[in-house]
Parts: structure tokens; C-alpha cells; sequence
């Protein structure tokens, strides 16, 4: 073969790939408007799943926090109140355990501390807040308590107990335990409480779930009994 015919040949091979090269490339095109918005479309429902889904799952761990949170309140109020009130005892000066006796208003005599002295205590309901106050007896002869309460402290918030539900409620000795069988009547006649309950209801957040959490225990007064008598 000629040097001439050689060099045709060539040139009709490189010829040849440039087209098969070219007929490639035509075949990838690009994508349409319309695949342009479908994809888009497409993306946009998969996002509005994906953020429903993560509200959804936050609101759900939202609720099950504050429901943890206001459980552990209310629990922690009542225990509060309630070990205080179990160590309810003659006062300092020989008074009677307990002053006075009323559905959100209670004051007791109680080495609430465990310092040695008994102190004066006021627990009571001031708006949506429980309230103790503390009165200490002078260390002079005789012991005298002050009129008026020394210290307040702060043992439970966001209380929603309404005027038909009493924090406290007073039993006599004859209480059985009996659902249907009623407290004492209130103001209650203070030497004849032998047994009491405490109810708190507590909303973290009255604007959205969960609704009330609530709580009740009872509470025994061990240092009173029968001989135990106001003169």
C-alpha cells in the first residue's frame, strides 16, 4: 500500500470515531422543565414527611418531659410536706402539737431540721404556691414563740388544687379507711386529729398536655394519741 493510500485510510478511521464520539454524546441530554419540576416536587412532599415526622416526635418527647417533670414535683411536694408533718410534736414551751387546722391552712409544732429545737410551722396555699413558714422559739426561760412567722419557704409551685379540693384533710381515731367515710369538718377541732391528708394537684403548663398531675398520701401525726389532751 502506498504511503498515500495509508494516510486515506487513517484519516477515514479517525473520521469514523469522531462520529461514534459525537453520536455519544447527542444521546446524553439533559433534563426537561417538566423532570425539573417533578424531581422538585417530588423532594418538596419528602421534606414536609420528614418535618412532620420530627414535630410529631417532638411534641411526643415534649409531653413525656413535662409529664416526668410535674410527677416529680408533685411527688417531691408531698413527701416534703409529709415528712415534715410525721415528726409533728409537743412545742418547746409545752404546747399542743397542733395550733390550728384548716383545708389549705395548717400549723404545727415540729423539729422539721433536726436541729433539737421545734420550730413553728405555717404550711399553707398562697395562690398557685405552698408555703412554709418557720417561727423559732426564744432560747430564754420560758420559751416563747414569735407571733408572726420568722421565714417562709417555698415547698411547691404551679399548684391547681380549686376551693373544692382542700390540700388537707383531717381524720379522727375512728377513721377506717374508708372511701365514703368523710373528714372532720374545718376549721377541725385540733385534739381530735389523729390522721391527715394531703392532695396537691400541679399543671407545669396549663396551656398545653398534659393536664393536672395529682398526688394524695396520708400522713399519721406518731406522737399523737389518746392521752394526749388540750387543758
Amino acid at each position: 500500500m502506498t504511503l498515500k493510500a495509508k494516510i486515506f485510510k487513517n484519516r477515514k478511521s479517525m473520521l469514523s470515531i469522531c462520529d461514534d464520539t459525537l453520536g455519544e454524546v447527542s444521546g446524553k441530554r439533559g433534563l426537561t422543565l417538566i423532570e425539573t419540576v417533578v424531581a422538585i416536587a417530588i423532594f418538596a412532599v419528602g421534606m414536609e414527611g420528614f418535618t412532620l415526622l420530627f414535630l410529631h416526635t417532638w411534641q411526643n418527647n415534649s409531653y413525656t418531659l413535662e409529664m416526668g417533670q410535674s410527677s416529680m414535683a408533685v411527688s417531691q411536694g408531698v413527701s416534703t410536706i409529709a415528712n415534715y408533718l410525721r415528726s409533728t410534736r409537743q412545742s418547746d414551751n409545752g404546747s399542743y402539737p397542733i395550733v390550728s387546722a384548716d383545708d389549705n391552712d395548717l400549723v404545727v409544732y415540729a423539729d422539721y431540721d433536726r436541729d433539737g429545737v421545734t420550730e413553728r410551722l405555717h404550711i399553707y396555699k398562697s395562690g398557685q404556691n405552698i408555703l412554709m413558714g418557720v417561727a423559732i422559739p426564744t432560747t430564754t426561760m420560758p420559751k416563747t414563740y414569735p407571733s408572726a412567722d420568722q421565714e417562709i419557704k417555698t415547698i411547691a409551685v404551679r399548684i391547681v388544687n380549686t376551693d373544692a379540693e382542700p390540700i388537707f384533710s383531717y381524720y379522727d381515731k375512728n377513721y377506717a379507711g374508708s372511701p365514703t367515710q368523710l373528714p372532720l369538718n374545718t376549721p377541725a377541732s385540733v385534739a381530735d386529729i389523729r390522721l391527715l391528708k394531703i392532695h396537691l394537684k400541679i399543671n407545669i403548663d396549663p396551656n398545653r398536655a398534659p393536664d393536672n398531675i395529682e398526688m394524695q398520701t396520708f400522713v399519721e401525726m406518731r406522737n399523737l394519741n389518746d392521752y394526749d389532751r388540750i387543758h
